[in-house]
């Protein structure tokens, strides 16, 4: 999906220290990217590319099913837009735009359609974004072909915004041979499955005249919400990339599966159904998942309907879905794994207690009257509990 896409290209830049508004960047950052102006992914990805970064940026080729354009000093911006506002392919590409080096390639002869199939190979850019085209275009079989003379890779990150343009053992080869970052197409698009939840929970809640008359606002929180999401698992993806060895697609499977396998054993020990939710502790919190997993307008519009108007295991399992990647997001992997489904939901149920049990120690801190020369003390104390005190208090809890 776009919208994650641009997120995960935004915080691998970051990681790999090459960002675009880094202030001692001295050049653009150059793309490369598959799906021509008037595909969804492609298009939008060259809408907020323009948006967001303006000329720290530059699209050196641009391909789609009629051609490909390439430009080693950028193609012209305005010109993409116009494409991708009008919905025209990369054919349409106005050539006088072009730089001195620049050229558009169509498929309509055979050495254009030759170049148009080796672009995203033969370019050199700083990032590759596949953002259409064939499943297993970079394979097994062929993967060295995305490589220099020098045996380097002709880009220093690819950021997978369509499904299966590179299959999994060309992305093992190409970790293997020369370290390339390849963020999977399951984490730069995932979002969209959230989405379609956001979608189903709409219909559920909401009538057609509610929605059409709010339908701007809901739209602007589920992006907004989905961007959230993204950049938490960008960062926990790359935090553990960097701490860990293995390969960035390893780690986006380790988080999937854990998220996954959390939250069927969050939802399995929720025995209770939402609206028969204890109003103890526990089940406040719970509660309120519930409605943090909700986009903000369409939880002010519709919250209180859910536990009646939605179904009890789908609102079950929103409540450890949205458990599951509280924690995960928050703690990384390694603090779910190699634990049986009662043991998991055992933990994140105590996981809530000691998130409380911090806060208390925290404001508690804050409220103390500090002498002035301990306030640096304090702040570290309350920097160091932010980061540990959940694990810590987890900890004192295991061996009482």
């Amino acid at each position: 999906m776009w919208v994650t896409t641009k997120v995960f290209l935004d915080v691998a830049l970051h990681n790999l220290h090459m960002h675009p508004l880094d202030p001692e960047r001295d050049r653009p950052v150059t793309i490369k990217m598959t799906g021509g102006p008037d595909g969804d992914v492609a298009g939008n990805m060259i809408k907020i590319l323009n948006r967001e970064y303006g000329d720290k940026i530059s699209i050196v080729a641009l391909c789609d099913q009629s051609g490909s354009a390439e430009d080693p000093e950028g193609l012209q911006i305005n010109e993409l837009l116009r494409l991708v506002h009008e919905e025209k392919p990369i054919s349409e590409f106005d050539q006088s735009q072009l730089s001195s080096r620049g050229t558009v390639h169509l498929v309509s002869t055979e050495d254009g359609l030759r170049a148009r199939n080796t672009m995203h190979n033969r370019v050199v850019a700083d990032a590759f974004i596949p953002a259409g085209g064939r499943p297993s275009t970079i394979n097994e079989d062929n993967w060295r072909s995305f490589l220099l003379p020098s045996g380097e890779p002709s880009a220093k990150l690819i950021v997978e915004g369509a499904n299966l343009f590179v299959t999994p053992g060309a992305r093992h080869l190409l970790f293997n041979h020369c370290k390339l970052p390849i963020v999977k197409d399951s984490s730069a698009n995932k979002c969209g499955v959230i989405c379609s939840s956001y979608e189903i929970m709409s219909s559920m809640l909401l009538s057609e005249s509610e929605f059409s008359d709010h339908k701007e606002a809901i739209v602007k929180d589920v992006l907004e919400r989905l961007r959230q999401l993204a950049r938490r698992e960008a960062e926990l993806l790359f935090s553990e990339f960097h701490r860990l060895p293995g390969a960035l697609p390893h780690f986006s499977e380790r988080i999937s599966n854990t998220i996954n396998s959390a939250t069927d054993a969050i939802a399995e020990s929720l025995t209770q159904v939402p609206r028969h939710l204890s109003d103890d502790r526990h089940g406040k919190i719970l509660r309120s998942l519930l409605h943090e997993h909700l986009p903000a307008k369409l939880d002010e519009l519709a919250g209180v309907r859910v536990s009646r108007q939605a179904p009890a295991e789908y609102v079950k399992y929103a409540i450890a879905s949205s458990l599951a990647s509280r924690i995960v997001y928050n703690e990384g992997t390694s603090l779910f794994e190699n634990l049986d489904r009662p043991r998991l939901a055992k933990l994140a149920l105590d996981y809530l207690d000691a998130e409380t049990k911090v806060d208390d120690i925290l404001r508690a801190m804050n409220e103390m009257e500090w002498d002035e020369s301990d306030t640096a003390v304090r702040d570290e104390a309350m920097r160091m509990i932010k980061l540990g005190g959940i694990r810590a208090h987890l900890s004192a809890q295991n061996q009482k």
